[in-house]
């Protein structure tokens, strides 16, 4: 085998070469000749990919600072592009450190913004790493977004041809697959169509099946999946299954943990960039359900919640942390009067209503009464949630203050409750007759 190891950035073992010429050495192949720094690694056999304090840093947005006075203004303008400008950096991964053996199905969970995506694209080399090192054991194929590696005018078949050329897959390979692709998608009818007039679930049922037949050894998967129908994603679920049976290795981002839960065999869970748990799915699952609690005592401080900050909830609470299914439940929030009001003075307020599994069980946008609200004005308001039937279980409400274009505040888990196991049926049953479905049902069976 080969390996190749370039610090601050990748290093790939090939597998053993077939019986056939010999591979070129490094100081002869033209792909590595000309990188400084090269290292050969000692590699066990048994690990795919291997990340090492690895870590990206982007530069938050520059600006000039805003001028006070008209003289600042007017030489700030003289200066141009040579003014002093400001910037920031952010963390969206700080030194992270896990091992994938080859053959398992790994999966990473972790709340918005904590770098789920940005770590798969880094292990699959959309960008570059700021520190660290990657190591990885094989080819790998990836679909992190819709749409990835397709041209709008270009129809399905073509595209079919394009994006397995972009994911590594000859022309021979694509031909020797191009009917399992085309079966497995059933998009047979709208081959020769351009994908510009494809839906997101068609674009996902035709990008999916090319990179499920991609002949990798890493296959990884971003969020995407949730855009299919439900017949496609159990589709999609058995093909990864199965290719994590044949030995291949999957790298599965996901909100929906059920999926995780039916799929990987291992889990690291990510918070603010960092990785805080790596183990066995289940010990994963507890441990980012314990982190909501952390994470909320964080949200409390305005400075630490994502949002373009214009205006900013100063508190939100319920007055019952114990509901029974079925039962109105309040959500009180407040706003402060802005001294100097937003620009378009309106804004509104959603709020979600969020399950352990981090599914969006109901929205609740003050738009939808017909509300806005006035940045002018000092807000103490709430919202009256009625008829939602709730399974036993306990829930988080995020809470949103939004503008066209901007949104000012998000506060995840902005408040936390259960709904206790008293439930308004008649009868008794055992527990698989609950056991489907996001939230329960008022519902009557008849017989004539």
């Amino acid at each position: 085998m080969r390996a190749i190891l370039i610090r601050g950035g990748y290093a790939r073992t090939a597998p053993s070469p077939s019986p056939g010429p010999p591979s070129p050495t490094p100081e002869h192949d033209p792909t590595i000749a000309d990188i400084p720094n090269l290292k050969v690694p000692v590699t066990s056999s048994d690990i795919a990919i291997r990340a090492e304090r690895l870590g990206k840093t982007y530069r938050l947005g520059k600006s000039q600072p805003r001028p006070s006075t008209l003289a600042e203004a007017v030489l700030q303008r003289l200066r141009g592009r040579n003014a002093p400008t400001t910037s920031a950096k952010f963390n969206a991964l700080d030194d992270i450190n896990f091992e994938v053996p080859q053959g398992q199905a790994l999966g990473i969970i972790g709340r918005n913004g904590a770098g789920k995506s940005t770590l798969l694209k880094v292990l699959t080399r959309v960008t570059a790493p700021s520190r660290g090192r990657v190591e990885f054991r094989g080819r790998m194929g990836s679909l992190l977004e819709v749409g990835t590696g397709f041209h709008p005018e270009l129809t399905g078949r073509e595209n079919i041809y394009l994006n397995g050329a972009l994911l590594g897959m000859t022309r021979a390979e694509v031909n020797r697959q191009f009917d399992a692709i085309v079966d497995f998608s059933g998009m047979e009818r709208f081959l020769d169509t351009p994908v510009k007039r494809f839906s997101s679930g068609m674009y996902v049922r035709l990008a999916f099946s090319v990179a499920a037949h991609l002949e990798t050894e890493i296959l990884a998967i971003d969020e995407v999946l949730a855009v299919g129908d439900a017949e496609f994603q159990r589709k999609s679920l058995d093909k990864m299954r199965d290719a994590a049976k044949q030995g291949r290795t999957v790298l599965y981002v996901s909100h929906m943990l059920q999926t995780v839960k039916t799929l990987c065999t291992s889990a690291i869970v990510l918070e603010r960039g960092q990785l805080v748990h790596e183990g066995s799915v289940d010990s994963a699952l507890q441990a980012y359900s314990s982190s909501f609690e952390r994470y909320a005592a964080d949200q409390a401080d305005p400075a630490n919640r994502q949002g373009a900050g214009g205006i900013r909830f100063t508190r939100v609470w319920m007055n019952e942390d114990h509901i029974a299914s079925g039962d109105t439940f309040d959500i009180h929030f407040e706003l402060p009067a802005l001294q100097h009001p937003l620009p378009v003075p309106d804004y509104w307020v959603s709020a979600h209503i969020v399950d352990d599994d981090g599914v969006i069980i109901a929205q609740c946008d003050s738009r939808l009464n017909g509300i806005t609200f006035d940045s002018g004005t000092h807000v103490v308001g709430s919202v009256a949630v009625r008829n939602l039937w709730l399974k036993p279980g306990s829930y988080t409400v995020d809470l949103f203050v939004c503008q066209w274009g901007p949104i000012h505040d998000i506060w995840d888990a902005a408040c936390r409750f259960d709904v206790l196991p008293d439930l308004k049926y008649a009868a008794t049953a055992t527990d698989d007759a609950l056991a489907n479905g996001l939230v329960l049902a008022d519902f009557q069976y008849e017989v004539n």
